[in-house]
């Protein structure tokens, strides 16, 4: 396999936060975290991923049903499948390859998988996430970066970096922040409950963010 390469080659990632791309409609930026270092990698991904892992980011947000990669982990350990780990193995014309690496019975399986799904499964099984050094070398960026020669492609992803836990346009959630600011915090928390079992969590989302202000 291409991406069985030396242990050590292999980079920790966190997850620091989602936030709408300002240069795709429709898409999110997910920003991972070098875990050891300063750089993000920041990865496109579709609108029901990003909604995806921010539920499971936001332990209070319970579905009513489960969504697919619920689905997915229920049945998984139905029948006794662990993921251990994700690896992001490989990098090619913009686009990330990623790997689940399940187990069962003590017998380990490599699934291939879309990088979102693999890093929403990721958190529902608590299992770490990694890429190799030679994708965050040529992918990573610095949140900060003052290098006069900083091409416009990174320009863009400092944008989105910009505000990298705001789920949702900037203005929306501005106009959001705004209704809700006058609803007291029994008001909010129904808004929440009715929000969650509408199965509206972007909305949920918004609300959370102003409980959290208080």
């Amino acid at each position: 396999m291409p991406f069985l390469q030396t242990y050590m080659s292999l980079v920790k990632l966190s997850i620091k936060g989602i936030s709408y791309s300002q240069t795709q409609n429709g898409a999110y930026a997910l920003i991972l975290n070098e875990v050891d270092g300063e750089r993000k990698l920041p990865i496109v991904i579709g609108a029901f991923e990003a909604q995806s892992i921010a539920i499971a980011l936001e332990k209070e947000i319970k579905p009513p049903r489960p969504l697919t990669h619920d689905l997915f982990k229920n049945f998984a350990e139905r029948f006794d499948i662990v993921v251990k780990q994700v690896i992001i193995h490989k990098l090619v014309d913009g686009v990330f390859y990623s790997s689940l690496i399940c187990e069962r019975d003590k017998i380990e399986e490599i699934i291939d998988a879309r990088t979102s799904d693999a890093i929403a499964l990721a958190l529902r099984f608590n299992a770490p996430i990694f890429t190799y050094k030679n994708i965050l070398d040529k992918a990573g960026i610095y949140l900060k970066s003052n290098t006069a020669d900083a091409d416009q492609g990174s320009q863009e992803i400092d944008d989105v970096l910009s505000n990298p836990e705001t789920f949702g346009r900037e203005e929306e959630s501005n106009q959001s922040g705004d209704v809700y600011s006058k609803h007291t915090l029994q008001e909010l928390n129904e808004l929440l409950d009715q929000a969650v079992s509408q199965e509206d969590y972007e909305k949920a989302a918004k609300i959370r963010d102003e409980i959290s202000r208080r």
